[in-house]
């Protein structure tokens, strides 16, 4: 199966101004916020994942354009998300300035054979994840929303900041599935 191009943009930007692709703007949200939306997230894709046989289907494409994930590789990508942002906030949380390995979400989606994954298991472990993040996120207090982390990129986050960059994905990604349906309705007209 054919897999989409490698996202190489550095997203970053959601922090300051809308992304016009799904309209999150960061630069609007309150870290403190962020695990009740964390929570709202999760939900949201729950509810996805229940579309039945759609979800494993993934959208037509222009021809010459790259293929897109199906929603159900889309929601392990953002249960893989979720994972990692525990580990990243973890690592926040207890070291001075960690620095982040890098992670080949392309990579991730192959190893982790997204297209054939269990839907169930994925709304489950996607569910588990996002709540582990939300809950380590509601026992952030004072000076702990300053601590800092840096990605292999040089790009710093402090975890308030990393917060609600991290919120930008599993959103960007409901908005990516919702096309994704819309463009596999109109194949049935």
């Amino acid at each position: 199966m054919e897999h989409p191009e490698p996202d190489t943009k550095n997203w970053t930007w959601v922090l300051e101004r809308a992304c016009p692709e799904c309209g999150f703007d960061g630069s609007n949200v309150e870290p403190s916020a962020v695990a009740a939306q964390v929570r709202a997230n999760a939900a949201a894709w729950r509810n996805v994942l229940k579309r039945g046989e759609r979800v494993q289907q993934r959208p037509p494409t222009a021809p010459g354009a790259a293929p897109v994930w199906s929603a159900l590789e889309y929601g392990a990508h953002v249960r893989d998300v979720y994972a990692l942002a525990v580990e990243r906030l973890t690592l926040m949380l207890k070291k001075d300035a960690p620095a982040f390995a890098d992670w080949d979400q392309d990579a991730a989606a192959i190893d982790g054979e997204y297209s054939t994954a269990d839907v169930n298991k994925v709304s489950y472990d996607l569910a588990v994840n996002a709540g582990k993040f939300a809950d380590l996120l509601d026992k952030v207090r004072g000076d702990e929303w300053g601590r800092t982390g840096m990605r292999s990129d040089g790009s710093a986050f402090t975890v308030g900041s990393f917060a609600v960059y991290l919120l930008h994905d599993p959103v960007h990604h409901l908005a990516d599935v919702e096309r994704g349906f819309e463009a596999l309705a109109e194949t049935d007209q």
